[in-house]
């Protein structure tokens, strides 16, 4: 089977470090080694804070 060209990302917190979100992105919008950053809702803090995104096993 072909491999798709989507990946699963788990959203991290830089305040809280908990994984709070998993994405699906596309692999060709990402240059190696780029770092994507949200700014998405932290349940644990209650307020909007800084996500990265990093590649999971899904």
């Amino acid at each position: 089977m072909a491999k798709g060209k989507r990946t699963y990302m788990s959203c991290i917190s830089t305040e809280s470090s908990i994984m709070g979100y998993i994405t699906n992105v596309q692999k060709k919008n990402f240059a190696a080694g780029e770092k994507l950053e949200l700014r998405k809702y932290d349940k644990k803090l209650r307020k909007h804070v800084v996500f990265k995104l990093k590649e999971t096993k899904h």
